[in-house]
């Protein structure tokens, strides 16, 4: 394979701008805070640390569908135990991930410390901006993962 393929990092691309609610906000005012915000997701707080997420699709699925009152608690409906990366994960290691558990946003923590959001869309504006030799390198990196996780190195 030659050199070292670049490793684009999760703090490279990642959205540092991130909404938090504490656990005992109540579901409307967290969704009168996402539409303020324009985003799809609020990370959800106990004691400054991050212990779930809810997204716009949990606000159909969990409230609508259960017709849950509108003063719940975000902790009620949050996703969780709380999937969280690295910031210096790789992107391709994160897509994989996406992937594995079917969700489409990822908290970014350092520690214990929220530090940003890491989206699908994120990852797709970062392929489409790709070299063909960067995308070359992530197609080495995934191959090279398959082997070492098959045995065959």
């Amino acid at each position: 394979m030659g050199k070292e393929p670049k490793k684009i990092r999760v703090k490279d691309i990642m959205t540092k701008a991130v909404i938090s609610v504490d656990a005992t906000v109540n579901v409307n005012d967290a969704a009168k805070m996402m539409e303020d915000a324009k985003v799809g997701a609020i990370i959800v707080m106990e004691n400054n640390t991050p212990v779930g997420i809810i997204t716009d699709r949990d606000f159909a699925v969990k409230i609508v569908a259960h017709a849950y009152p509108i003063t719940t608690p975000v902790k009620q409906i949050m996703s969780h135990p709380l999937i969280g990366v690295d910031p210096e994960e790789s992107v391709w290691t994160v897509a994989d991930l996406m992937y594995a558990r079917g969700v489409r946003k990822i908290p970014v923590i350092d520690g214990e410390t929220l530090v940003g959001i890491i989206t699908a869309t994120d990852l797709v504006n970062q392929f489409a901006v790709s070299t063909e030799e960067d995308m070359k390198n992530m197609y080495y990196q995934s191959l090279a993962k398959i082997f070492v996780q098959r045995h065959y190195v």
